[in-house]
């Protein structure tokens, strides 16, 4: 039974879909303080929670099972990833999902600070009709600086084309076509700081963006700007925007994201040309059910040991030919499960070869989830994706990736290679159309095995009768023999038989298979 906490409002129907899990218990206290939290967090797998809840190293310290930070939205300032990362939990967001509902509310600020409407509104709430005393600039005409032509950004763009105004943007991370495709013309920061009539913010928070926009910027920029924050508190300085305000630098401003939220004595409650709200920019129905819909999709994927969407401290991987690459990170694993049980000698080196359509990937994943199957055998700590490599390293094994394009006849394959004590062992794969994963290759002996269910290796030497013999072993105990695979090797003069089985076997059994006059070697293989 997985427990999950939900520190934060989510939509219904997130909730009836994870409470319809047969495996989930769910403990939802959206409004509940950190202290509570603290006390209910202990037994639980999975917290789910939005900006509101600081998911640090606190509240992680009082959750021992905890396997997943999933977060119903996009930023993560909230959650200390670095310390989630080496505790082996993995953190995931919902990125994409509030992406209109944020550039809208953008523009809304936008509209709103230019037009005066929040002074018109309560200049009218007072009775009086006053309509020279607001007014305002249009948009058509003017130029926009948009930092950060992500998700929200490049939305912003397009709702600012259909103003008329001229769209500056500044974005190292995307690529000059994306630029193209949304008629926003490349620029670096400062140039889009000094030639911008409306600047509006849309990157994350982190070290690089955090205080981006301070005294120096915003001294460089046009008299009479407005300056936009739907995005993330921190990003622009508060205390130099403030000031840029009441001397005028600023025209206008419009935030909805802040650097402490709620913020306590809110300088900017008294400054008439402000435009606040407080961080609604995914609150609309549609973003919300999108996001719940998302949570209630990966939650249990992430749970269970699955491939997420949207990993925040782990690879996310592209997917080619529908789900191919998903399907060589689940045969990965087991190829690895596979491995551990198989190897007698500690390696100490692993060679990850991969061929054909997945080499030409990022298949950092394939990596991690090899290493997860292998070290969750034995390993005493936990192991996930997320800490795989650093549980690989405190082992004292090295993880090398080898480009071989020859080692197989297959378009796609992946490989891996450990060596140590004089000792060699390989294991590979394969995942046919369908998908089909099957075990391609065990310690040199070519199979094309489903990898699925209790195995038993037997290696002897090529004499009449040995399988026989095996059998009557099996069938005296009441084991089912379900599929016999068998590979023979030229170069060692032996045969390695792969049984399928229907249940487990005792150590009796697998003793009395190894005492056999030609049997070499017997594993008992469980994935």
């Amino acid at each position: 039974m997985y427990k999950i906490l939900i520190s934060g409002k989510i939509h219904e129907l997130a909730l009836r879909r994870l409470a319809a899990e047969p495996d989930f218990e769910l403990i939802y206290k959206p409004d509940l303080p950190l202290s509570g939290l603290k006390e209910l967090i202990g037994p639980c797998h999975c917290i789910i929670t939005r900006s509101e809840t600081p998911v640090q190293r606190e509240l992680i310290d009082c959750a021992p099972n905890l396997k997943v930070i999933a977060i119903a939205a996009v930023g993560t300032a909230n959650v200390d990833i670095d310390y989630a990362t080496e505790k082996g939990i993995l953190v995931m967001n919902t990125p994409g999902k509030n992406t209109n509902s944020a550039a809208e509310l953008t523009m809304a600020l936008l509209l709103s600070a230019v037009r005066k409407l929040q002074l018109a509104h309560q200049n009218m709430q007072r009775g009086a009709w006053d309509r020279h005393q607001f007014s305002g600039v249009e948009l058509m005409g003017k130029t926009i600086g948009i930092i950060g032509l992500g998700n929200v950004g490049h939305r912003v763009a397009k709702f600012a084309l259909g103003f008329d105004m001229r769209v500056l943007a500044y974005d190292p991370y995307i690529s000059d076509e994306t630029f193209v495709r949304n008629r926003a013309e490349k620029t670096d920061l400062e140039t889009l700081v000094k030639n911008s009539d409306v600047i509006s913010v849309h990157t994350p928070k982190n070290k690089e963006t955090s205080g981006m926009l301070g005294a120096r910027e915003i001294a460089m920029m046009k008299k009479g700007v407005f300056i936009l924050n739907a995005a993330r508190g921190g990003i622009i300085n508060e205390p130099a925007l403030l000031e840029a305000l009441k001397s005028g630098q600023v025209a206008a401003a419009g935030i909805d994201t802040w650097n402490e939220e709620p913020p306590k004595d809110n300088p900017f409650k008294d400054i008439p040309n402000v435009v606040m709200s407080p961080h609604i920019g995914a609150s609309t129905e549609e973003a919300q059910r999108r996001i719940g819909e998302t949570i209630a999709e990966q939650v249990p994927k992430a749970l269970r040991g699955g491939v997420v969407d949207a990993p925040v401290n782990m690879p996310q991987i592209r997917m080619i030919e529908g789900n191919l690459m998903s399907s060589y990170v689940v045969l990965a694993e087991k190829l690895g499960s596979f491995a551990a049980q198989y190897m007698e000698f500690t390696p100490e080196t692993l060679d990850c070869i991969y061929r054909g359509d997945i080499g030409k990937e990022d298949c950092t994943l394939l990596r991690l989830a090899f290493l997860k199957g292998y070290l969750t055998v034995n390993d005493l700590a936990y192991v996930s994706y997320v800490n795989a490599e650093q549980r690989a390293a405190s082992v004292g094994l090295s993880v090398r990736q080898i480009e071989d394009s020859n080692f197989t006849d297959y378009e796609s394959a992946a490989k891996f290679v450990f060596s140590g004590d004089d000792h060699e062992f390989e294991i590979g794969g394969v995942v046919f159309s369908g998908p089909h994963p099957r075990i391609t290759l065990v310690d040199g002996y070519v199979y094309e095995v489903e990898p699925s269910g209790t195995f038993l290796l037997v290696r002897c030497n090529n004499k009449l009768g040995v399988l026989s013999a095996i059998s009557q072993v099996l069938d005296n105990h009441g084991v089912l023999i379900k599929r016999i695979d068998f590979s023979h090797s030229q170069k060692r003069k032996r045969t390695m038989f792969m049984f399928r089985i229907g249940r487990d076997v005792s150590d009796q059994v697998l003793a009395e298979i190894q005492g056999l006059e030609h049997t070499q070697m017997v594993r008992r293989i469980i994935i």
